[in-house]
């Protein structure tokens, strides 16, 4: 515990290394207004990726009704804002709170569900709060809910996705987590030893929703609107493309596969139509030679460089 701790306090000092050096860059305008978008959208990414991961890779379930949850975070702290006046803080908590505790509620039934049909009725959960919020003039109906404050920031962004990161990674090193990770690999096993898969499969739902929600508020609340086509069927493919490109059960995968599509999608903007061509051969030639994704269930580590590193002078040494 002492030495995940020392490694804990060392990867936040680190983290606080980083956000001086990307906000001194920021405020001098080195990195431009279409780069700071992209930061934007690779920390909410991020957040995305990681949350799903945990339902994914990391409890072993396949939902990909995620952007039904974001959309919930979006509405419901853009209620907070601009209906009630609420402080930010207390918009991106709510948005969390209702994010999660619908996850709860819908998780109940699913997760007891598996494979392809609890993929189809996630699925289709999320289209179903979608169409719900198109239908709701309170927020906007199908114009979408416009006029909503630009609260967030690159610290907002930061701090929330090292939170989220930090979070995730503590509850999967727990005793929760274990459990979860123990249903992946084999439900019918974890039942037979007393572990409450139902709870646990719950559970992980519910946290990954509840980020979602943390999600959406942080994009509502960055393009100043919570329109109902932000978060089609196709948001939710896009989050699940990242978590298999980094490997299901990875977080620096879900990292670093977030950051991987969104700069594509930024240097894709010019050509829309080339984007989602791009994605289904990166999943194909990924299904072809890598399926475990790029770090498989692995997080990359200094430990990993060595093992690297190793290998190479070792096969060097043998050719000589």
């Amino acid at each position: 515990m002492n030495a995940l701790r020392k490694k804990d306090l060392l990867s936040l000092g680190a983290c606080l290394v980083l956000y001086a050096i990307m906000q001194g860059l920021i405020m001098t305008d080195v990195i431009g207004p279409f780069w700071q978008l992209n930061i934007v959208l690779v920390g909410i990414n991020i957040i995305l990726t990681a949350s799903l991961n945990l339902i994914n890779g990391f409890t072993g379930q396949f939902s990909i009704g995620h952007a039904g949850f974001m959309a919930v975070g979006a509405y419901m702290s853009a209620i907070m804002t601009v209906k009630m006046h609420l402080p930010f803080a207390i918009a991106i908590l709510t948005g969390a709170v209702g994010a999660g505790i619908l996850g709860f509620l819908i998780g109940l039934p699913t997760l007891r569900l598996s494979g392809d049909y609890l993929a189809i009725a996630t699925l289709g959960l999320g289209e179903i709060i979608r169409i719900t919020i198109l239908n709701i003039d309170y927020v906007g109906g199908a114009s979408g809910f416009m006029g909503i404050p630009r609260y967030t920031n690159f610290t907002w962004i930061f701090f929330l996705t090292i939170f989220t990161l930090f979070f995730i990674k503590n509850f999967v090193n727990s005793t929760h987590g274990r459990a979860c990770i123990s249903i992946r690999e084999n439900e019918i096993a974890a039942e037979a030893m007393g572990i409450d898969t139902t709870k646990y499969k719950v559970m992980a739902f519910a946290i990954g929703a509840a980020f979602a929600g943390v999600a959406g508020a942080l994009f509502s609340h960055y393009f100043y609107i919570a329109h109902p086509a932000s978060f089609t069927f196709m948001k939710s493919f896009d989050i699940l493309t990242m978590v298999v490109l980094g490997g299901l059960g990875s977080l620096t995968g879900s990292i670093t596969s977030a950051v991987l599509l969104t700069f594509i999608s930024a240097e894709l903007a010019s050509y829309p139509e080339w984007r989602m061509v791009i994605y289904s051969l990166l999943l194909i030639i990924l299904m072809l030679y890598r399926p475990q994704g790029l770090f498989g269930n692995k997080e990359l580590s200094l430990k990993m460089f060595g093992k690297l590193m190793g290998g190479e002078r070792r096969g060097t040494t043998q050719s000589q």
